[in-house]
């Protein structure tokens, strides 16, 4: 089955978008029989021509006809998903669109986005959501006649990570943190990611108990209002970026991850594979109840999912782990178990390979 991967983001652009599309060519089962039509070299899309994306339909032609793809993966609803349907209207072609949370809201936004969108969905033979609150969006959006396209597939993570040679003591030592509860995120600095809320928590929290330590790793366009609103307090420190083998190395020096992300006009968090990555790592995790973080977190089991506009509940969250050494190590090791269980990257991308496969043998 030749395939082809047309999408806009792909390594070694950061984020989850690009992270799942490298993962997917990297785990798909026949590797020399898929290709990627990517926007790295700015081929694709050029502002300064209407519709901006009318280099991606010649690039997406020209290659097409060079190779003569049995199935097309579309990584990007709008503008990517328009090619694949004025090309259908005139060829006999196969494809399948994943839609990650920002898709489905853009393409809600104007009534003419809406209608294109619509007509793209119902030609795909498959709609890949990676959580199951997209996948609502998506249902709502299409009506149910076309409900049985729509496959929820959750991002996956590496799971064969060496552990053992990540030592803390040194990150211990040099913090002073020995006896003490260290509090880990590690994202992008955005506003709905939720560390200014964890701030306010910690904040309050250190009125009654200083033994818990808050560590923030990563770059955005938030770090001076959360540096300010953090302030003085000497329990908030900032780490910066940080490489894959430092960030594995402070996951395995925490006690607690969270990350409380919410929705802001419709942005909000697709899925988070940082909160499978901190499990497993054996940490119990803090989520924001909101947009696809249930599908990674189960409450309660794994972690906690709180009111991720709400101080106290985030609060509240953080003393119940953070007084509970039992809770937390209950937590952390069903976290891990179901991380290595159920999301190994290879189990995932052969689940969006098989519903391809099997559909175009049946067809």
């Amino acid at each position: 089955m030749k395939t082809l991967l047309f999408t806009i983001e792909y390594p070694p652009f950061k984020g989850g978008v690009s992270n799942y599309y490298g993962n997917l060519i990297k785990y798909w089962p026949e590797k020399d029989n898929i290709k990627v039509l990517n926007n790295n070299s700015g081929a694709l899309l050029f502002n300064k021509i209407w519709p901006k994306w009318l280099p991606a339909f010649w690039q997406f032609v020209k290659l097409n006809k060079q190779e003569k793809f049995d199935h097309i993966i579309v990584g990007h609803l709008l503008p990517l998903g328009i090619i694949l349907y004025i090309y259908s209207i005139f060829n006999k072609v196969s494809y399948s669109v994943i839609i990650h949370g920002m898709d489905i809201n853009y393409a809600l936004r104007k009534n003419r986005k809406r209608i294109i969108s619509l007509k793209i969905l119902k030609k795909a033979k498959h709609i890949f959501c990676p959580n199951s609150y997209t996948a609502g969006l998506v249902k709502d959006f299409i009506g149910q006649e076309n409900h049985g396209k729509v496959k929820v597939i959750n991002p996956g993570i590496d799971i064969n990570i060496n552990f053992n040679k990540y030592q803390n003591e040194e990150i211990l030592k040099k913090y002073n943190l020995q006896d003490k509860i260290v509090l880990f995120t590690i994202s992008r600095l955005v506003k709905r990611k939720g560390q200014d809320k964890v701030i306010e928590a910690l904040k309050k929290i250190y009125m009654v108990n200083s033994d818990i330590h808050y560590f923030i790793a990563g770059k955005g366009e938030n770090e001076a209002y959360l540096k300010e609103i953090a302030g003085i307090c000497p329990n908030i420190h900032f780490l910066g970026s940080l490489s894959d083998d430092e960030k594995w190395q402070w996951l395995k020096s925490s006690d607690i991850f969270i990350m409380p992300a919410r929705d802001i006009e419709g942005d909000f968090e697709g899925f988070g594979i940082v909160y499978l990555e901190a499990a497993l790592a054996s940490l119990p995790v803090i989520g924001g109840n909101s947009g696809g973080v249930k599908d990674a977190i189960i409450d309660g089991e794994t972690g906690l999912l709180v009111d991720s506009q709400s101080v106290d509940d985030i609060a509240g969250a953080i003393l119940k782990l953070a007084q509970d050494t039992k809770l937390r190590k209950r937590m952390g090791v069903q976290g891990r178990e179901r991380a290595v269980r159920d999301f190994e990257w290879s189990k995932q991308i052969k689940k969006i390979y098989n519903q391809i496969k099997n559909s175009d043998i049946a067809n």
